[in-house]
């Protein structure tokens, strides 16, 4: 029986402090002056700390990517028409995505979970669609359909409490399940594809973090400025039909992923709480997961300390979520694809960061003198 959002909540702990000591004793006696690898060893102290060994190694990395399609995309916020959700996924199945890549690069394996495309994905292979899979063999597809995408949420609620609660507990399910297929997870980026998901984004970076509107809004896939304009009014519009309040009690994260929210932001979130509970580190992509873990950390603030920030979004949003949970990004490469390509390549930095502490030889053991 799949976990209870609730029950997975509960199983997070705190970060493995011994482990942390012993991992910043280590990296004393390694041969270089103390802390002259600056983030790098603050980083793998804190998947020491994560995941409860001093020496961690990650060999297994898995990206998540999450696609589900949008009712408010009929608004024209999106540069892009929405059939571009359904036809990415194939892309991604026959492994010519950024992310594929990318994942291919760190040795991740990639699973594209169809949690709300506003169309069925086809795996039979029919020679009159030319983008229908070949087979990437680092690349899983799962069925997780709740809806075929959101409604538009300038008209109401985006999708049902009962279908954003699914989102999140289909999150779980597929972490857990990849967990006990036999290869394991030791680490986790967790990224989207889905036509107009800047939207409600950044609906929920407003409402969440009181930031304007105007200050958390992007151009997406690439708006002028006219679109931009009209994207703003779209999301005041939504917040206005929905009668989010701050203070109301029943603004849950639930019930604002509901009205104004998304079925991938939803999964993400249940990705990065399944992870936490099993002591597995999440580095999350750009703007759209970091608003998947902003809902995870509105339903549970320890999620913090299993989170790593990859880079900074080009999208305006992006560093108001960071500020409000309270982490920093590791680079900026002016990115906005998504995908959990940002993800792949933090992954890449956090392992490189286990590597110097595993790897890289003691004074005692290079026979190189210590500092006086």
């Amino acid at each position: 029986m799949a976990k209870t959002i609730k029950e997975v909540i509960e199983q997070i702990r705190p970060l493995d402090l011994n482990a942390m000591e012993r991992a910043w004793a280590r990296h004393e006696m390694l041969t270089k002056p103390q802390r002259s690898l600056g983030v790098l060893e603050e980083l793998s102290v804190k998947i020491a700390g994560i995941t409860g060994n001093y020496m961690p190694e990650l060999k297994e990395k898995v990206i998540v990517t999450m696609v589900g399609d949008h009712g408010v995309a009929d608004e024209g916020v999106s540069a892009f028409p929405r059939e571009v959700t359904s036809q990415m996924v194939y892309n991604f199945l026959r492994g010519g995505a950024a992310i594929n890549v990318l994942a291919r690069h760190i040795g991740a394996r990639v699973l594209v979970v169809d949690i709300g495309v506003a169309a069925d994905i086809n795996l039979e292979p029919e020679p009159a669609a030319g983008y229908l899979p070949v087979g990437d063999q680092s690349c899983k597809f799962i069925a997780k359909k709740i809806a075929y995408g959101t409604a538009n949420m300038t008209k109401g609620p985006a999708m049902s409490y009962d279908d954003a609660r699914k989102s999140i507990e289909a999150g779980i399910e597929v972490l857990d399940n990849e967990m006990k297929g036999g290869s394991g997870i030791d680490i986790v980026g967790v990224g989207d594809m889905g036509i107009g998901n800047t939207t409600p984004s950044s609906a929920i970076v407003a409402f969440v973090t009181g930031e304007p509107v105007e200050e958390v809004t992007g151009r997406g896939t690439g708006l002028d400025d006219a679109g931009l304009k009209a994207k703003v009014e779209v999301i005041k519009s939504a917040l206005k039909v929905n009668k989010l309040v701050k203070e109301d009690a029943n603004a849950n994260a639930i019930e604002i992923l509901a009205k104004i929210g998304g079925l991938e932001i939803g999964g993400m979130a249940g990705v990065m709480l399944a992870a936490a509970s099993n002591r597995i580190p999440v580095v999350i992509d750009g703007f759209i997961s970091s608003t998947a873990a902003l809902i995870a950390y509105e339903l549970s603030p320890e999620i913090k300390d299993y989170l790593i920030a990859s880079h900074l979004s080009v999208e305006s949003g992006h560093l108001a979520i960071l500020d409000y949970i309270g982490i920093e990004p590791m680079f900026n490469l002016n990115m906005r694809l998504g995908e959990g390509t940002g993800a792949t390549v933090g992954i890449s930095i956090v392992e490189a960061s286990c590597k110097i502490l595993r790897e890289m030889a003691t004074f005692e053991d290079a026979g190189v003198s210590e500092k006086k």
